[in-house]
């Protein structure tokens, strides 16, 4: 049943609604009208903007913050003299089998 015409002619009343019709109501004049089911689309569209949009903001933090570093570190050597160096050669351990058998 899909318009209130067809429930209507079908004399289906849910026991619910049944209960809360006044006495002496012409049960064949009454017609339900129902809510619309609930969509979620909308609910699930936010969920995905806010997590993408909280990835792009980690992503751009990310990014940004070691060129904020970086060029603030040239500034305060150009300025007030002090240095900062990064070391990125390791020390390595030569083996003495590798030396001499």
């Amino acid at each position: 049943m899909r318009l209130p015409d067809e429930q209507r002619r079908a004399g289906h009343i849910p026991a619910h609604v049944y209960r809360q019709i006044p006495p002496g109501t012409d049960v064949r004049r009454i017609v339900i009208v129902q809510e619309a089911p609930r969509s979620y689309k909308g609910p699930i569209v936010l969920t995905l903007a806010i997590t993408t949009g909280s990835v792009v903001v980690l992503l751009v933090i990310a990014y940004v913050v070691p060129i904020i570093a970086a060029s603030l570190v040239s500034v305060l050597s150009a300025t007030c003299g002090i240095t900062y160096t990064i070391s990125r050669t390791a020390k390595r351990r030569h083996s003495p089998r590798a030396h001499g058998k």
